[in-house]
């Protein structure tokens, strides 16, 4: 029990620890620090053994306010900087760091580090995650389906990029603020979207990833400097995609598209949250690519069944997405869209414009569309190549039962 209990303070609280006590030592002892609220966990393993303290979190926050003294003594810093934890200014001063609004501050700060420029893109998630979300080495390696050894050295370069760049912690203003906050939303985007489509062979979704991504949002939204109508619109779209997270597998862990999901079962109060977001998302005029992507999820969310889907609604969403962001995986939906519209034509004019090598690992999304586009021109021994090819290229196990049902039934057909 206590070690379960360690195990969801640690990834709920050392992000915040971690991040106050950088805001006092700054950004070159990162690494110290994190060694430092490490061995505050270590310890409470240890005191925690013998009896359970009745504030857990508050133990843990006294331990992490008595580490700052530590940290001074390991740094070697002057006896005369040393703040008295006790009385006096730097009491006051100390404490006061460990306020919630602080330590959100503090967090936010964080993220505007994980989430800058000067870090390559590859390494801010696992920045991000390891720093502001306390996910361990092991998590996040498992997260993104890569090597814990790799993280390291994402992790390595990392720090070695902000002590290089010489990085502040702080949240930017000014004309900075806008590409930052961008650089922000779309590491907090693919956070969740890792957990909403994940990776993970056994796993299709990861909603401690979703969690997670939907808490440092909602940190941006908080904040009058960085609360914007793309803000919103992103916390929408996680809002909506939420709600169906529950339907996703049935009660046998089997895949369920969106056409057999139990819709009684989607969870409303999500949906209206999402709603609500959305409304305050509109009120700027200019749109983002989240915008559109929450306009699409929310008509999903309005049809009682498939059928009553507004694929035409659907269709003009992608379209204005598709302007702002021309992708390959946008073209790759408008084409499963028009076939859902039956315009067979249409959408093998999207599909003549994807090569499957443009969309990665999700390869297998555009086999599985050949197939559908090809079942629906009755040419079955060609759905059947294309489903072949999806089954190969797939790495999730139940994406690709759900894959070898399909198969089946194909196969079933006359041809």
């Amino acid at each position: 029990m206590e070690e379960k209990l360690i195990d969801h303070l640690f990834r709920h609280h050392s992000g915040k620890m971690v991040s106050v006590l950088t805001r006092i030592f700054g950004l070159q002892h990162l690494e110290l620090i994190e060694d430092a609220v490490q061995d505050t966990f270590v310890k409470a393993s240890l005191a925690w053994r013998k009896q359970l303290p009745d504030k857990p979190e508050a133990w843990l926050t006294a331990a992490a306010k008595n580490r700052v003294l530590d940290i001074f003594r390991k740094l070697k810093t002057e006896q005369k900087h040393l703040p008295n934890l006790q009385q006096g200014v730097g009491a006051i001063a100390i404490h006061e760091l460990f306020l919630d609004t602080e330590i959100a501050d503090a967090q936010l700060r964080m993220i505007f580090v994980a989430c800058h420029p000067a870090l390559d893109p590859r390494d801010r998630i696992s920045f991000a995650l390891k720093t502001v979300s306390g996910f361990s080495i092991r998590e996040i390696s498992s997260a993104l389906l890569t090597k814990e050894d790799t993280i390291r050295k994402r992790l390595s370069r990392a720090r070695n990029a902000i002590k290089k760049s010489d990085l502040k912690f702080h949240i930017p203003l000014g004309k900075e603020l806008p590409d930052r906050l961008e650089s922000v939303m779309e590491v907090l985007y693919l956070i969740f979207n890792e957990g909403f489509h994940s990776n993970k062979e056994d796993r299709l979704v990861q909603e401690e990833l979703c969690v997670e991504a939907m808490r440092l949002c909602r940190m941006l939204l908080q904040n009058e400097h960085t609360r914007t109508s793309a803000g919103y619109a992103l916390y929408a779209l996680m809002a909506f995609h939420s709600a169906r997270l529950d339907t996703k597998t049935n009660s046998e862990n089997e895949l369920l598209d969106l056409k057999n999901q139990d819709r009684t079962k989607w969870h409303f109060p999500l949906v209206e949250l999402g709603n609500t977001m959305m409304n305050k998302a509109v009120q700027d005029p200019v749109f983002s690519s989240y915008h559109y992507e929450a306009a699409i999820a929310a008509e999903h969310l309005k049809a009682r069944s498939f059928e009553n889907t507004d694929w035409e609604k659907i269709l003009h969403w992608y379209q204005c997405l598709y302007e702002l962001q021309p992708m390959p995986t946008h073209l790759l939906t408008m084409a499963v869209v028009c076939m859902q519209n039956k315009d067979y034509k249409q959408a093998s004019n999207y599909l003549e414009q994807i090569s499957p090598e443009d969309l990665a690992q999700r390869a297998y999304l555009y086999y599985g569309a050949m197939a559908d586009f090809h079942t629906a021109e009755n040419n079955i021994d060609k759905a059947l190549e294309f489903l072949d090819l999806a089954l190969d290229s797939v790495t999730n196990t139940l994406e690709r039962e759900y894959l070898q049902k399909k198969r089946a039934v194909l196969a079933s057909y006359p041809h």
